[in-house]
């Protein structure tokens, strides 16, 4: 499909502990991406966002505010490759 792209993002500020993770997966879920999300060990939290580019433009001006409790200081995006496995799930820290 010629307009899906896949982006890894990182998200830093007060996004541990305030059910980010969580959030992504029911925000990617419902606009149909694959992919996952993850904690960092520095804080942030990163996640891999594959789909039509306008979902995944979509997803990504979300994470810009994060669930109710965060307090995104930055969203750092990259191209990435296609995840092997379609779906969104969550990955364990690193």
């Amino acid at each position: 499909m010629p307009d899906t792209v896949s982006l890894r993002v990182r998200i830093e500020g007060r996004v541990q502990g305030v059910w980010y993770r969580g959030w992504a997966i029911q925000q990617a879920s419902v606009r149909s991406l694959s992919g996952w999300v993850r904690n960092r060990m520095d804080g942030s939290v990163e996640a891999l966002f594959s789909g039509p580019d306008a979902c995944v433009q979509d997803m990504l001006a979300a994470c810009r505010h994060g669930p109710p409790a965060a307090l995104v200081t930055a969203v750092h995006v990259e191209p990435a490759e296609a995840p092997q496995q379609p779906g969104f799930c969550q990955k364990p820290t690193e």
